[in-house]
């Protein structure tokens, strides 16, 4: 799919160009693109002007919501196709997304760019050969890509959060130049498509699924022998978990987890919000 190439807008950069509009200033400076960068536009009358094209001012933004450019007027980064998909901003710049309105990411305490760099860092990517579960907006391919990783197979099922990487400024774009051709992106169920890898054929995985009860099948036992079938011997699976409330749920999900790894061939210790497993 091609890349949106539109300015974005959130609420808080509406009323700054507004604001600019309304004192007759010449130039506007702020970000159009979630915070990766900084650009001019010149506020008008009736309209702004960025790189030549001239856009009206919204109205009425909502807070949560991103906004973007498709040719006619500014609409929101959602979509529904049997769930509510929605880009979501934070305070941090990169976005997270809602499924039915259940966060996907972390981003209470930090970005979840950041978020996404420390637990990559746990499986030291450099010149490794990477296997990417669950890509979502793909913070993990492109910490993996930023760290030196010598490829990375990434799937992602759905099709609409796929849609949402192609306007995502923070999302990799694995037909860029500067990737070199390292990621690779397929739209698939990893459960089914992971039958098809090779044994032994990663040195590290990144298995970051959605909660236990959305997604079973990703923390089951069949799926995690298939994860010790594809690693290498001594390879690094850093698998997400979150910390589900033990006094609610009934569960010790992490802990569950390393059982189910241990026995699928992995020695496992609790790490950050998830499990760090090595291939015995």
């Amino acid at each position: 799919m091609p890349r949106h190439s539109g300015p974005l807008l959130v609420l808080d950069v509406a009323a700054s160009l507004l604001a600019a509009r309304d004192c007759r200033a010449s130039e506007w400076t702020g970000s159009l693109d979630l915070g990766r960068s900084l650009t001019m536009a010149s506020p008008g009358a009736d309209y702004w002007t960025w790189h030549g094209q001239q856009f009206p001012y919204p109205a009425r933004l909502k807070e949560r919501t991103i906004y973007c450019w498709d040719g006619d007027a500014f609409v929101a980064v959602s979509r529904f196709t049997g769930s509510l998909i929605k880009l979501v901003p934070t305070e941090w710049g990169a976005p997270t997304f809602e499924i039915d309105g259940i966060k996907m990411l972390p981003t209470a305490k930090e970005s979840p760019f950041e978020d996404a760099r420390r637990k990559v860092a746990l499986i030291e990517p450099r010149g490794k050969i990477v296997l990417d579960t669950c890509g979502g907006l793909g913070y993990f391919a492109a910490c993996c890509l930023e760290a030196g990783v010598a490829r990375l197979q990434s799937f992602e099922k759905n099709a609409d959060v796929l849609w949402l990487r192609t306007i995502n400024p923070w999302s990799p774009d694995a037909e860029a130049a500067q990737q070199g051709g390292r990621l690779h992106v397929a739209q698939a169920d990893v459960t089914t498509a992971i039958e098809a890898l090779a044994d032994a054929s990663f040195d590290a995985a990144l298995h970051d699924p959605p909660r236990f009860g959305i997604a079973g099948e990703l923390y089951a036992q069949v799926f995690y022998d298939q994860l010790a079938r594809v690693l290498r011997r001594g390879g690094r699976l850093f698998h997400y978990t979150g910390s589900p409330n033990k006094l609610t749920s009934g569960r010790d999900v992490p802990r569950e987890v390393s059982k189910r790894l241990e026995k699928a061939g992995f020695k496992a210790q609790l790490a950050l919000d998830g499990v760090l497993a090595t291939r015995r």
